[in-house]
């Protein structure tokens, strides 16, 4: 690949591809951390990490990080790059459809995204969560998806789960607000005894980068409401990922 190049070349292992295949129609566990790793290997240039002193060795932890995103980037890359990276096996709360907003094949696409990401979540062990911005019809599978992986927390030993805040792509793959309730969801995991670690993913001078900060404790008043808690508890964590992101995608947490 030249060097001048723009983007990194991404590309899948063909054996990674038909085993995910067979194990999706199969609904057969896989190893998401050994198939990021799979992956990683094939990326040109090699993945660039900094700040590998805050990679956890152990949970329980919440990896919090950027929804990066650009025209032509899978932001399946970005989990791939974050658990390639990790020493245990992550459980990730993914979206559980693409909405294709604006497209004529909206209706279907959606529909069939759907099935195929619900069967892949199996698959992997993850949290299936309804796609941002929020919906109506939405609210009760929202909130059986929070509950899904509280109760993860709950029974896991030394659980390490990752989410991205934001819950979708942002314009310019610069960080934004997260929705309503995350800050919320964030406080409750941070209740059971999870450290949130930030991460911070993008690309840069032909390059995939993925960034580890130091571990953080939430810092809330007492006696405040919970909607105040949620929108104060989502901007530390937004916070905390921007320093790991160059200065223009990290949006108005400068």
């Amino acid at each position: 690949m030249p060097s001048h190049s723009l983007f990194p070349r991404y590309s899948y292992p063909a054996h990674i591809l038909l085993g995910v295949a067979r194990d999706w129609l199969l609904l057969r566990h896989r190893s998401f951390r050994a198939d990021s790793a799979a992956c990683l290997a094939e990326l040109i240039p090699p993945l660039k990490v900094s700040g590998r002193e805050h990679i956890p060795s152990a949970g329980p932890c919440l990896l919090t990080f950027n929804h990066y995103f650009r025209p032509g980037y899978n932001a399946w890359w970005t989990t791939l790059a974050i658990a390639s990276q990790l020493p245990m096996e992550a459980h990730f709360v993914m979206t559980d459809e693409l909405t294709f907003p604006g497209k004529w094949y909206a209706p279907v696409g959606s529909r069939l995204s759907h099935w195929v990401l619900r069967r892949g979540a199996e698959v992997y062990g993850f949290t299936g969560m309804p796609p941002m911005p929020p919906r109506e019809k939405d609210v009760a599978g929202r909130a059986r998806s929070v509950r899904e992986a509280l109760s993860f927390a709950d029974r896991a030993k030394d659980p390490v789960i990752g989410l991205a805040p934001e819950g979708g792509d942002m314009p310019g793959g610069r960080l934004a607000d997260p929705p309503s309730g995350v800050g919320r969801f964030v406080f409750q995991l941070a209740g059971r005894g999870l450290k949130v670690i930030p991460v911070g993913v993008f690309e840069q001078a032909g390059c995939l980068w993925t960034g580890f900060g130091p571990a953080y404790a939430l810092t809330v008043p007492k006696g405040i409401s919970a909607d105040e808690r949620d929108r104060i508890v989502a901007k530390q964590v937004m916070e905390n990922i921007a320093p790991l992101l160059p200065t223009h995608l990290r949006g108005e947490f400068q």
